[in-house]
């Protein structure tokens, strides 16, 4: 074989400062002395999945860039000039606009399980995103329009808003359980390899690392975007509404332009059908017969229940499915206590910073401390602690690093209940808000650990068919969260702000620890998990050697 034909035949990937090649044909497969001894690396990243991060990152600017300005837009009236001592639209008051906000939020996390209907049974990933992009946009306009000085002077600004919340959270709610799938179905390798880096190591290329890499940038462009909420502020303030929602509406724009001018590279998964409906059958049988799903296999009732099974209209393989689907939802069981933690930054920290020293920085503005924590810390751990740790053998799989998230979720609320604490002993003196910059490093730091490490885990454990409703039942844990903050309303005034920051510390800290006790067999196999996914998707599919594999931890 010529020279030129040797070098086709191999390409370069770079990661860890260090280069690996990577045959076409990739290299064998790990024995078990690999995985104890070899480090596991990720594998490049296509450039489709770069794309999908590009219109998530518009997305995530539109919408934290327009829902910034919403409470003082509901809640103050017109000022007669800007720039604005206070700005305002409206004037329907903090109760008005507390609820209406506290709705948009509910409203954005319930609206996943449509666009994850319609995605899995009906158009596909890709399809819905654009549909309910377009969706999103016609609230864009609705509001921008609105929000003029005509529109304010006119009365119109009240229904717009209303009619165009409503519009925008059904669009963002059907991008989100998507967009987040989409990622990832860009990288189509599902197999781990041995393969030599230049430098002549040993090392396993394996999926596990490649979508924890894949999550680890797509979050961190959701970061990078949430930082609108600065520019819309200030906007507000100085100009007007109407140019701080303007903005964001037209960064929307070239998302959409991204995704219709890259629909024919993007790797798309068909829909399969009614999932609800077949697996809502496939429950009522299991009541009707012992031995629960396993028992509703098509192969089983042939053999039991012959009556039975001319009725079935699923196979083997959707049972499996099923079943693994709900395994990794029972994880996002406890989420509803981290979204807990996570949500005081959006609230009750702002409010604790309005009884602090921030000189002439607005109290609101401290939040974007978190996201400016995650743009800065998700690159370090991506290039060199991850890297590092799997150097060590240690390659931090899922519910570890959920665990680790929910702990540091428990010490923000620790240290926010002392912060507190110090303010009461203080008054009537201020003390300085630069004291509240650790609640949101330890936020951040909880994020990385328990956020993107969720959108990883809903998106590899749930089968092909399922992903998208999945993800969208890991969404929905963000309502559960909302649910419990009402619960919490009675105990957010003083004195009592420090009992309700020590009992979510102490709470989440709990949840911790039964985390792992609970799950921590999943991270064992995590591996087979993997390649039951790969048997499901191949022609020839053996029940018998999924089944050998799933009683390794199936439910």
């Amino acid at each position: 074989m010529s020279e030129k034909l040797e070098q086709d035949k191999v390409s370069h990937h770079t990661y860890d400062d260090a280069e690996y090649q990577d045959d076409v044909v990739h290299g064998p497969e790990p024995t078990e002395q690999d995985r104890l001894e070899l480090r596991e690396v990720p594998d490049k990243i296509p450039a489709t999945a770069y794309l999908v991060i590009i219109i998530e990152f518009c997305e995530r600017f539109t919408y934290y860039g327009l829902s910034g300005p919403f409470q003082n837009y509901i809640q103050h009236p017109a000022p007669s000039s800007y720039p604005a001592v206070q700005a305002g639209a409206m004037g329907k008051g903090q109760q008005t606009a507390t609820a209406l906000t506290t709705f948009f939020q509910f409203w954005c996390y319930v609206t996943p399980i449509i666009g994850a209907i319609i995605a899995d049974q009906y158009l596909g990933k890709y399809r819905s995103i654009l549909l309910f992009a377009m969706i999103y946009l016609c609230g864009l306009i609705i509001l921008t329009a609105t929000a003029s000085p005509m529109g304010i002077e006119s009365g119109a600004a009240f229904p717009g808003f209303i009619v165009s919340i409503i519009i925008i959270g059904l669009g963002t709610g059907g991008i989100k359980s998507n967009v987040s799938p989409l990622v990832a179905e860009q990288y189509t390798s599902k197999s781990a390899y041995v393969t030599t880096t230049a430098k002549g190591e040993r090392v396993i290329v394996s999926p596990q690392a490649t979508y924890q890499k894949i999550f680890t940038y797509f979050y961190w462009g959701i970061n990078i975007g949430s930082l609108s909420a600065i520019a819309t502020t200030e906007l507000e303030k100085n100009v007007g509404f109407w140019p701080a929602y303007l903005l964001p509406t037209l960064m929307f724009i070239p998302g959409i332009c991204v995704l219709i001018f890259g629909r024919k590279r993007y790797v798309q998964s068909p829909p399969r059908g009614s999932v609800f409906v077949e697996a809502g059958r496939l429950f009522y049988y299991s009541t009707k017969v012992k031995g629960g799903l396993e028992a509703c296999k098509p192969s089983n009732l042939a053999i039991d229940h012959p009556e039975l099974a001319q009725k079935a209209t699923w196979d083997d393989v959707f049972v499996d499915e099923l079943r693994r689907a709900l395994k990794a939802c029972i994880v996002f069981c406890w989420y509803p206590i981290y979204w807990l933690s996570y949500s005081q930054m959006s609230n009750n920290l702002i409010s604790q910073a309005g009884t602090m020293w921030t000189g002439n920085v607005p109290n609101d503005i401290m939040q974007n401390i978190d996201p400016l924590v995650l743009i800065i810390t998700i690159p370090i751990m991506d290039r060199y602690v991850y890297p590092l740790l799997r150097k060590w053998g240690i390659p931090m799989r899922p519910i570890f690093r959920i665990s680790l998230g929910f702990f540091f979720g428990s010490v923000a609320m620790a240290y926010t209940a002392g912060i507190q604490s110090k303010i009461y002993a203080a008054a009537p003196d201020l003390i300085s808000a630069g004291y509240q910059i650790p609640s949101y490093v330890f936020t951040a730091f909880a994020e990385i650990f328990a956020s993107i490490t969720g959108l990883e885990y809903a998106y590899k454990k749930a089968p092909e068919s399922m992903k998208s409703i999945v993800m969208a039942i890991f969404l929905f844990t963000n309502c559960l969260a909302s649910c419990l903050g009402f619960a919490l309303v009675s105990v957010t005034v003083d004195p009592k702000l420090t009992w309700m920051y020590t009992g979510i510390s102490v709470t989440c800290f709990i949840c911790s620890i039964l985390v792992y006790i609970c799950h921590h067999k999943n991270d064992d196999n995590d591996i087979a998990d993997d390649a039951i996914g790969r048997t499901h998707k191949t022609e020839k599919y053996d029940p018998k050697a999924v089944d050998q594999e799933l009683e390794k931890g199936a439910l």
